[in-house]
């Protein structure tokens, strides 16, 4: 496998490279930044977790020159997470040469990115709504750009940005280089790479498998209501050393890391809005142990790299089939074994099977847990402790006092009650959760009729009643300025 090194770059980009751990290149990471550099057009064919954000930011920040103070490259993604995360990587790889890479996205305050705009970033990291605002306002200026990069096209084309990016692409500099990432290649991103791109070369990466057969794959028909108790019936009963719920949008993730505490769990959540110092120090907590489970969006869990992971819980279903595989991978790895559930809806049968299908791998229907499976897990692990205890030694402070409890109670009482002390009661400390919305699978034709609707109204954005443009969140699909 190829170095960085191998690739000639600056000293000071593969300084940064080392630091933050990059060793050998990705199958996509070996073959597209040759390319890259070259100032080729190109087109990346890879699912999630194969490192495409290194692939092209590696290059951007390569070619970016520090002495000049203008915008010379633009990553166009589909999610405000996305947009933090990608602009997280390539700061930390342009560390050390001084280039900075911007994120830029609705929800936050359009005049703070303006005044962080005028620091003269390189790189700009952006939505397509919230990049097309500041085009329009004339504070951003694209006459610097050499090289733009559309990130996860596919999924910007599922949430109706095609239009955009096209209006975005139209206004580039013709003399430029650019790079397309995708999952797959619908006709209408063909036709993006057919119209705007100048003899892409084509990398594609076939995954090695769709799902890895050390990962038992399971799945729970539950009501939304029943959501929760039964998530927590399941950590009582596996008991897990280290666990990734997943959630489907930031919200539940910040609701659900707060009822997982509330009922004496040890649990902390991550997504986009977090800081990077939050970020790393719960990283770093749930890594050690100190935290037993680990609340995450999709995206926000995207590159994580935890050995150790036993169990991971789909909470609400992923939207895809990409997705599910990513989530799960998060366990079984080393060639340890992993246990994967997934909550299911009755409404989401339809989504189930299609994500069956999309992997080729059947999941086993499991029947919802009873409280009192729950609280014999419990008791089982108060046993388990109780044991370990024993094995320790150093117990001789102590022995003097349990032979004076024997002469007043009876051996299996004092230990009935030793075993009560340790055994954590089934909690039904009461929780809110906001419901979320099932998910449907897109019938034949869907996608025709949405891209469709988006170009009728291309000329009329939505806005606020402040009279700013509105922005989807790409996790739960609403808008926010």
């Amino acid at each position: 496998m190829t170095t960085f090194y191998e690739f000639g770059l600056h000293h000071l980009v593969t300084r940064a490279l080392k630091e933050v751990g990059y060793a050998e290149a990705t199958p996509i990471q070996d073959q597209t930044i040759p390319i890259a550099l070259t100032g080729k057009d190109l087109i990346g064919q890879a699912q999630t977790g194969t490192g495409k954000t290194a692939a092209f930011g590696i290059p951007l920040v390569e070619k970016a020159n520090v002495d000049q103070e203008q915008i010379q490259a633009v990553v166009l993604t589909p999610t405000r997470e996305l947009a933090v995360q990608v602009a997280e990587e390539l700061n930390k790889i342009a560390r050390y040469k001084g280039v900075v890479a911007l994120p830029i996205y609705g929800g936050q305050d359009i005049q703070r990115q303006i005044a962080a705009l005028k620091k003269r970033p390189q790189i700009i990291v952006a939505t397509p709504g919230r990049f097309m605002d500041h085009m329009n306002r004339k504070t951003i200026r694209l006459q610097s750009v050499k090289m733009v990069v559309l990130d996860e096209a596919d999924e910007m084309l599922n949430m109706g940005f095609i239009d955009d990016i096209k209006v975005i692409l139209k206004e580039m500099p013709t003399q430029r280089q650019t790079l397309l990432f995708s999952a797959t290649m619908p006709k209408a991103i063909q036709e993006i790479a057919r119209r705007f791109m100048h003899d892409p070369v084509t990398i594609s990466i076939q995954p090695k498998e769709v799902t890895v057969s050390n990962i038992r794959q399971q799945y729970m028909e539950v009501t939304e209501k029943q959501k929760f108790d039964v998530l927590c019936r399941l950590l009582d009963i596996h008991m897990p050393e280290l666990a990734i719920v997943f959630g489907r949008t930031k919200r539940r993730v910040d609701e659900l890391s707060e009822a997982l505490t509330k009922r004496g769990y040890g649990a902390e959540g991550i997504h986009g809005d977090l800081n990077q110092a939050k970020r790393d120090s719960v990283l770093r907590r749930f890594k050690e142990g100190t935290i037993e489970v680990l609340v995450a969006t999709d995206v926000a869990a995207r590159g994580l790299d935890i050995s150790g992971v036993t169990h991971v819980y789909n909470f609400d279903i992923p939207q895809g089939a990409e997705s599910y595989v990513h989530r799960i991978g998060r366990t079984g790895r080393a060639g340890k074994t992993g246990l994967a559930i997934t909550f299911v809806t009755p409404r989401e049968a339809d989504h189930l099977r299609y994500i069956e299908k999309t992997t080729i791998r059947k999941m086993e229907r499991r029947p919802v847990p009873s409280m009192a499976e729950a609280f014999e897990g419990q008791k089982r692990l108060a046993v388990e402790k109780l044991l370990e205890a024993t094995g320790e030694g150093n117990l001789n402070l102590y022995k003097a006092m349990a032979e004076q409890l024997l002469n007043e109670v009876d051996s299996v009482t004092l230990v009935s009650a030793a075993l009560k002390m340790l055994t954590k009661e089934p909690d039904t400390t009461p929780v809110r959760l906001t419901d979320e919305k099932p998910l449907r699978v897109a019938k034949k034709g869907y996608r025709q009729r949405q891209s469709k609707r988006v170009s009728e109204r291309q000329a009329r954005p939505a806005l606020g009643k402040d009279g700013r443009r509105l922005e989807r969140d790409g996790m739960s699909g609403r808008f926010s300025s």
